[in-house]
């Protein structure tokens, strides 16, 4: 990785050094820096320390991130959507069904694995992630922005953090939404009842999301969600608690709802400032078959 990292405590940033640093260093995950810590790469005045220490103003902390890990992930000639490619950036329309990256009961046939046989990739974040900036679940689909090396990935990281970017989907919600448009704001965070699920907690992390209606059915409506926060799950969390779960949303939605492969979630827009050039990035892209055929059903047989 690059060269040493160096940071003079100042007013305002003191606290548990892991949560100072992942605000002063959000190009890099806060379990990246807990692990730094936790290795001994994390150094103030000169001494190791803990996760939990406290910094004081005045202190001077050096981070020596270790190079990274060779990627042992296997490239597979999986074919990609690209909607757009350039020496720094990739932006990939994700088929449903995919996973994003390998984890635990998917270790290969991840779109990682099909962007590694297609490009190089950054490496900040770890051995498996390499170039995921943001992710969608396995079940939505659509735009994806990736990055190639790690100038762009901090780049695109940062416009994440400091919700600068644009993110739009597309969603077909059970119920009939009232009101023509809406903002929830409601706090996410693991379940207490079931580790599996995403939840409205009170010591939950900040969460926003915009809702338009596009169309009224019968039973349905079709809603755009515009993110001011990138939680997990949120759009499924957030839609659910007030009263409009998913349609075809197993872990979220009502026992019954409509057939498919899991949530109607498309992942429509997507907006960044190229890192290099500065230049303001837009880029959309029409709803996958499976979900514009069963709109044309609900037109068929469940319209207004």
């Amino acid at each position: 990785m690059e060269e040493n990292l160096r940071l003079v405590v100042k007013e305002g940033m003191t606290g548990r050094i892991d949560k100072q640093l992942g605000h002063h260093f959000s190009q890099y995950s806060r379990s990246q820096i807990q692990k730094w810590i936790g290795d001994g790469n994390v150094k103030v005045n000169g001494h190791s320390v803990k996760p939990k220490h406290k910094l004081a103003v005045g202190d001077e902390v050096t981070i020596a991130p270790e190079k990274p890990q060779k990627i042992d992930l296997e490239p597979e000639n999986i074919p990609l959507d690209i909607v757009y490619e350039d020496d720094d950036v990739v932006v990939v329309n994700k088929p449903q069904g995919m996973v994003v990256h390998p984890a635990p009961g998917h270790p290969d046939h991840t779109l990682v694995n099909a962007l590694l046989y297609h490009c190089p990739l950054s490496t900040i974040n770890g051995e498996f992630r390499p170039g995921i900036v943001h992710r969608i679940d396995k079940d939505t689909s659509g735009l994806l922005m990736v990055a190639k090396n790690d100038m762009a990935h901090r780049s695109l990281a940062a416009q994440l953090k400091a919700k600068t970017n644009k993110r739009e989907y597309v969603a077909l919600v059970h119920g009939v939404i009232k009101d023509d448009q809406g903002t929830i704001d409601a706090p996410i965070g693991r379940s207490r009842k079931d580790r599996k699920k995403q939840a409205i907690v009170s010591d939950g992390r900040h969460a926003i999301t915009h809702f338009k209606v596009l169309k009224r059915y019968r039973h349905y409506t079709l809603v755009s969600c515009r993110l001011e926060t990138g939680r997990t799950h949120q759009i499924r969390v957030h839609m659910k608690s007030i009263g409009h779960p998913l349609a075809g949303d197993p872990l979220y939605g009502p026992r019954k709802t409509l057939p498919g492969a899991g949530q109607y979630l498309h992942a429509r827009l997507l907006g960044f400032k190229h890192p290099r050039t500065g230049k303001e990035m837009v880029f959309t892209t029409p709803l996958p078959d499976y979900f514009q055929k069963m709109l044309d059903k609900l037109d068929r047989t469940d319209s207004n």
